[in-house]
């Protein structure tokens, strides 16, 4: 007689995929992540008894976990497999103290990626529940629960209700307001340049050359008179070559993704918040349904990671495919350096198989899945690729003692670029080769301009910049990315600018007070140093307890201090045009989760609240009314009439403003993305274009 076995992991959506693995010895179940958890209600945490956590089963989640204990007598051996993280581990561990289970006995089983062979094997070999990790866990879990816990209650008191203070969100919060300051206190520095434009009269052709300074040695030129007494100088002059220098760059391929720089670089090219990047990413790891042979399977490896590490057999399958594909001349398979600090247990971000190829299975992907699958295989295809090299050329010119620069490049062998090129923050400037010049020839000077320059303060973060700073500094870990943004955006602390997080004045005001008063909390230095203790007791060289022993004196101390001398402080809400139909006050922004809205200050005797209407400028096609930008439950942006819901107009294509269809005047749409194409609503009207073409 066949035994009984349970899975639990933490999705049902993983589950359903591991279930078709396993086949029907096999019930796999899902926790839906927490079962056990710190209660919502209080801190949940008795300081006295050396920060014992009070754990309960959490609100709503009795009658699963009562399904899985009466599954778990039923099997002859239960497993736990949820994530292979610190998370994943705690959860595990919880699990076996309801259902009974020894965490010393093997029921633990972790596997990087969702496929057959992987699952099948990790059951082949469990391990015990590691206390390490589990204790890595439970000290950060509890650390932060100390200081949201009571820091808190006091922004609520002297500020506003509803805010909330965190070790990372606070020091991501920080940053931002950090930066904010630094641009509104800039003083821009004048310079100026002067680009010519250059003829080699042997090929006939142009190049542009800069001034570059004096006889060889560098010069600034600050103002127009500067500059102009350059040009004049340059007037009839020659320009001659004085020095050619040619030589080969070579530019690497990037390692493969960690969670930190899938999330930059989805951000850099699709714009994807990092929360986005991960619910997408999630999908991928979990399964999807490829139809055919292959059935359902996880098309990446586990996304929460900050390891560079490639298994073995990825390594050996993608040179045998880059081979394949493009010749031996273009692999150079490698494995990455890992930075110290990294849970190296993991891998990197890649495909579970390479010869699953992004085109081969986009239509089984939604345009989401597809843009980040491709990002991630091409990435990783990339990183055991060998280099791309340019020719280069660099040229210092002679006119009447003044010298210019010029440089070139073109490819000479693209190497990992055949398949992946990187975002990054700064546009780079393409370069062309220089025409084929040698020293002591004579050039013609075409055209020369001089141009007026300011320099410029640093950029507002993004979600990528924010995100490469945290990760720099070591602040959070890779799980904590995506949540901290999110927490600051909704708090009020900040808000998004097309793709800048800008602080507000709630920001300013609670990044002021836990600077003066939780000095610790915000610094960048003590915030990296506390996450290098939670690795040590992941590692097993440091007690949980003893980190937590070592944390709290100092921060009790701060905390009294703060409640004696924070002063309460009014932040008056902004001010709308827009007056309350019921008591004629001018109504104000205010913030819910759901993102902002118009209210009534006169609150609680008015309790009036409006939706905050956006017009796009364009006419419903139905019955001609005004055309509003609106969110669905979820915060996803759609197009309605603003006579909803006696009229049923609706669209996720955003109306083109001022123009009408050539064809047959009706309304036009644009699809999402800087090429989106702009079509016709009118079915019968076929009318379309491509995005920036003008009729």
């Amino acid at each position: 007689m066949a035994t009984k076995k349970l899975l639990i992991v933490e999705s049902p959506a993983k589950a359903g995929t591991i279930k078709k693995y396993l086949g029907k010895d096999y019930t796999v179940l899902a926790s839906m992540g927490h079962i056990i958890d710190l209660p919502k209600s209080q801190m949940g945490v008795d300081i006295d008894n050396d920060f014992t956590p009070k754990y309960i089963t959490i609100r709503g989640k009795g009658p699963l976990l009562s399904q899985l204990k009466k599954e778990a007598k039923k099997a002859d051996k239960v497993y736990l497999a949820t994530d292979p993280d610190r998370e994943g581990e705690a959860i595990s561990w919880h699990l076996a103290q309801a259902l009974n289970i020894d965490p010393e006995s093997e029921c633990r089983v972790t596997f990087n990626e969702i496929t057959k062979t992987a699952v099948k094997n990790a059951i082949k070999h469990p391990r015990k529940i590691d206390m390490d990790l589990v204790d890595a866990q439970q000290a950060r879990r509890v650390l932060d629960r100390i200081v949201g816990y009571t820091i808190s209650p006091i922004l609520w008191e002297k500020v506003k209700r509803g805010l909330s203070a965190g070790r990372v969100q606070s020091v991501a919060t920080k940053l931002i307001c950090d930066r904010e300051d630094e641009i509104e206190n800039f003083t821009p520095q004048e310079y100026w340049s002067i680009e010519t434009v250059l003829t080699d009269p042997k090929s006939k052709k142009d190049f542009a050359a800069k001034y570059y300074g004096e006889n060889g040695k560098e010069v600034t030129l600050n103002n127009a008179a500067e500059t102009k007494k350059v040009s004049d100088d340059l007037s009839g002059t020659d320009f001659v070559v004085q020095k050619v220098k040619r030589g080969q760059q070579k530019r690497n391929p990037q390692p493969p993704f960690t969670t930190s720089t899938l999330q930059q670089d989805a951000s850099r090219k699709y714009n994807f918040q990092a929360a986005k990047t991960m619910q997408i990413a999630q999908m991928l790891y979990e399964g999807i349904n490829l139809g055919g042979k292959i059935g359902t399977i996880g098309l990446i490896t586990y996304m929460r990671t900050d390891s560079l590490r490639i298994a073995d057999d990825a390594q050996k399958e993608a040179v045998e495919y880059l081979t394949n594909e493009y010749g031996s001349e273009y692999v150079n398979p490698k494995q990455y350096k890992t930075k110290k600090s990294a849970q190296d247990a993991h891998e990197a971000i890649r495909p579970t198989s390479i010869n699953i190829k992004p085109i081969d299975i986009k239509d089984k992907l939604t345009n989401d899945q597809y843009k980040l699958y491709k990002l991630i295989w091409e990435r990783f295809a990339a990183s055991q690729m060998a280099s791309a090299v340019y020719d280069t050329m660099q040229v210092t010119i002679d006119a009447n003692g003044h010298t210019f620069k010029a440089s070139g490049s073109n490819v000479k062998f693209k190497g990992y670029m055949t398949v992946y090129v990187e975002a990054t923050d700064d546009k780079e400037k393409k370069t062309k080769m220089l025409p084929p010049l040698e020293e002591n020839n004579h050039l013609k000077l075409k055209s020369s301009e001089e141009k007026q320059h300011f320099t410029q303060p640093p950029a507002r973060y993004s979600d990528a910049t924010l995100i490469r700073e945290l990760e720099e500094n070591g602040i959070g870990r890779p799980s904590t990315y995506a949540p901290t943004i999110s927490t600051i955006v909704s708090r009020g602390y900040v808000v998004r600018s097309k793709r800048q997080l800008v602080p507000t004045e709630l920001g300013f005001v609670t990044s002021e007070i836990m600077k003066n008063n939780f000095s610790d909390i915000v610094d960048v230095e003590f915030t990296a140093g506390m996450e290098d203790e939670l690795d040590s007791v992941e590692e097993g060289s440091t007690d949980w307890k003893k980190v937590l022993n070592e944390f709290y004196p100092p921060f009790r101390d701060n905390l009294e201090k703060a409640q004696k001398n924070i002063e309460k402080i009014k932040i008056k809400d902004e001010e709308s045009d827009i007056v309350c139909d019921k008591c004629g006050r001018k109504m104000v922004y205010k913030l819910s989760k759901f993102g902002k809205f118009l209210a009534c200050p006169g609150y609680p005797e008015c309790k009036n609240t409006m939706a905050i209407r956006e017009e796009t400028g364009a006419k419903c096609p139905k019955c001609g009314g005004e055309i509003l930008v609106k969110k669905s439950r979820r915060g996803k942006v759609y197009y309605g009439c603003e006579h909803s819901p006696k009229c049923d107009f609706m669209i996720w294509d955003m109306p083109v403003k001022d123009e009408k269809c050539p064809q047959c005047g009706g309304l036009l749409l644009k699809k999402q993305g800087k090429r989106g194409k702009i079509y016709c609503y009118n079915e019968d009207c076929k009318y379309e274009r491509k995005s920036g073409e003008k009729e």
